[in-house]
């Protein structure tokens, strides 16, 4: 049985190198990092229905037909314009500014979040999230419908859940001003 198991192995191991090989000649390299980076800079993103049905419920439920992700420490911005030159507009002030309300939500909100992308449409902005120990999620919208809005499953109403309403209207102020 265990020449068995190792013959297994050998030959396991034969395939992958002749699998390896012929990619190499045919110069199919693939690297998940890279391949994701990629995704993320092309706009290409496997979960499209999930994201369509995001901008369904979202109340402006803007569309466009291009858009560039940029991916910036652990956020993810989403531009949107009709031309390809519309989407390439990102400056360094423009990532700064993102990083620093991510940081500042979290100082003054929430430190435990799972942020949604910010999304910028040419005449309104979008960006939400989950606040994880209260199960809420959220969403700002500065636009036509600008407002904040939540989405939670049997809350209960205290002092703690007032609370967070509260700072997340206050923080919605400071959001909006940027």
């Amino acid at each position: 049985m265990r020449s068995n198991s190792y013959d297994e192995m050998k030959d396991l191991l034969k395939k992958s190198k002749l699998i390896f090989e012929q990619s190499m000649e045919n110069d199919i390299r693939y690297n998940p990092a890279t391949s994701i980076q990629t995704k993320i800079q092309n706009g290409v993103d496997d979960d499209k229905e999930e994201e369509e049905d995001k901008l369904k419920s979202s109340p402006t439920k803007k569309t466009s037909s291009k858009y560039q992700k940029y991916k910036i420490s652990g956020g993810i911005l989403v531009i949107h314009g009709d031309t390809r030159a519309d989407v390439d507009n990102i400056t360094t002030d423009d990532k700064t500014a993102f990083q620093t309300t991510m940081d500042e939500f979290i100082e003054e909100v929430s430190d435990l979040v799972d942020f949604d992308e910010l999304h910028l449409y040419k005449n309104s902005v979008e960006w939400g999230g989950k606040l994880i120990d209260d199960n809420i999620t959220f969403l700002y919208t500065i636009g036509e419908n600008g407002g904040v809005y939540i989405s939670a499953d049997i809350v209960k109403i205290d002092e703690d859940f007032l609370s967070i309403i509260t700072k997340l209207e206050q923080y919605y102020q400071k959001f909006k001003s940027k």
